[in-house]
C-alpha cells in the first residue's frame, strides 16, 4: 500500500535485534496500529498517519539524513557513530530519550597487558566497530591511538594480534573473559532514542510529530509513575506529602463515618518502594494500594 507522503511520517525501527520488540511495543503503546506489507519492511499506520519502515539500525540514521524517513529509533552510539563519519550536510537531533536499549561503549584490553589506564593507549592500535565515535571520544582527551575498524567479532582481535585492545558494545562482560580481556573503562553510555534530523517538515507533518509526541511523553511519564491510594488520617497529610516521591496535589475523598480519616488518590512521577509503604503505614495510612499508569496526558 502507498501512502501520501505528504500527509503521513515514517518512522524507521531496527527490523530484528534487541530493539526491535520494544520500539514497536512503545509504538503500539501510542495508539499506533500497523497493517503488516508481504515483505515486511513496510508498515502501513491504520489509526494514525504513521507508517513503519523496518530496517537494519545502522542504516536508520543514514535514512534519516537522507529524508527517507522522518523518525527512526536508534541506540544513541549508532546515531553518533553515523552522524561523525558523515561528511556534513544535515543534522540528526535526540527529541526523546527512552527507557531501554542501555549498553556502554568500553575499552578493554588483554588479561596480561601492560596498559593500565587510557592513557596507555596513545601509539596503540583499537580495533572497533565505532572508529568515527572512539576516535572522537579519545582525542577529546588528547589519546591518539590508531584505530582498525572490524565489522563483527571485535573481542578476538588482541588475540590475533591484530590489535593492543578493543572499544566496544559492554554489558555482562562475560564475552570479554571468554576471550581473556577486561574492561579497561567506560568511554560512552547509551540507551535508545527518538530522533529526527534538520530536514524541515511541512505543516501537516509537524502537526502529526507534535501529536505523536505528547503521546509519547504521556506513555514515558506513565512507565515512571504510580498510583497510589490510600485512606488517612487528616492531621498526616503533611507528613504523606513527604514521603511519597514525586508527589502531585492529592485527590482528598471523606470517608463516611469516620470524619478525621479521607481517601487519598495521588500520582506519583517517581517509584515507590517498600520503605514508602512502610512509611505511609507507620503516619496512620492503611488500606493502601500502589497501581501502575498505563496512560498519561498532560
Amino acid at each position: 500500500m502507498v501512502s501520501n507522503t505528504k500527509s503521513r511520517i515514517r518512522v524507521a525501527i531496527q527490523k530484528s535485534g534487541r530493539l526491535s520488540d520494544k520500539s514497536l511495543g512503545l509504538l503500539q503503546s501510542c495508539g499506533l496500529r500497523f497493517a503488516r506489507s508481504k515483505d515486511k519492511l513496510f508498515w502501513y499506520g491504520q489509526d494514525f498517519p504513521v507508517d513503519l519502515l523496518l530496517v537494519r539500525d545502522d542504516d536508520i540514521p543514514t535514512m534519516l539524513l537522507d529524508g527517507v524517513c522522518e523518525l527512526g529509533i536508534v541506540g544513541q552510539n549508532i546515531a553518533r557513530e553515523v552522524q561523525l563519519a558523515s561528511n556534513g550536510g544535515n543534522e540528526l537531533n535526540m527529541l526523546r530519550k527512552l527507557n531501554f536499549g542501555g549498553c556502554r561503549l568500553s575499552l578493554a584490553i588483554p588479561e596480561d597487558s601492560d596498559i593500565r589506564d587510557a592513557n596507555g593507549l596513545n601509539g596503540r592500535r583499537i580495533a572497533t566497530s565505532y572508529p568515527a565515535l572512539t576516535r572522537d571520544l579519545l582525542n577529546s582527551r588528547g589519546i591518539e591511538a590508531r584505530i582498525v575498524k572490524l565489522s563483527g567479532s571485535v573481542e578476538i582481535a588482541p588475540g590475533l594480534g591484530t590489535a593492543d585492545a578493543i572499544s566496544d558494545l559492554v554489558s555482562t562482560g562475560t564475552t570479554l573473559r571468554a576471550n581473556h580481556l577486561v574492561e579497561l573503562e567506560t568511554l560512552f553510555t547509551s540507551t535508545a532514542a527518538l530522533y529526527t534530523s534538520d530536514i524541515e517538515l511541512g505543516s501537516e507533518k509537524r502537526s502529526i510529530l507534535d501529536r505523536l509526541l505528547s503521546r509519547l511523553d504521556g506513555v514515558l511519564q506513565a512507565e515512571e509513575s504510580k498510583y497510589v491510594m490510600m485512606n488517612a488520617p487528616r492531621k498526616a497529610l503533611d507528613d504523606i506529602a513527604r514521603i511519597l516521591p514525586g508527589a502531585e496535589h492529592p485527590s482528598l475523598m471523606d470517608l463516611e463515618g469516620t470524619p478525621d480519616r479521607v481517601a487519598v488518590h495521588v500520582v506519583c512521577r517517581e517509584g515507590v518502594f517498600w520503605e514508602h509503604l512502610e512509611a505511609l503505614k507507620a503516619a496512620g495510612a492503611s488500606a493502601i494500594l500502589v497501581l501502575p499508569v498505563e496512560k498519561m496526558l498532560a
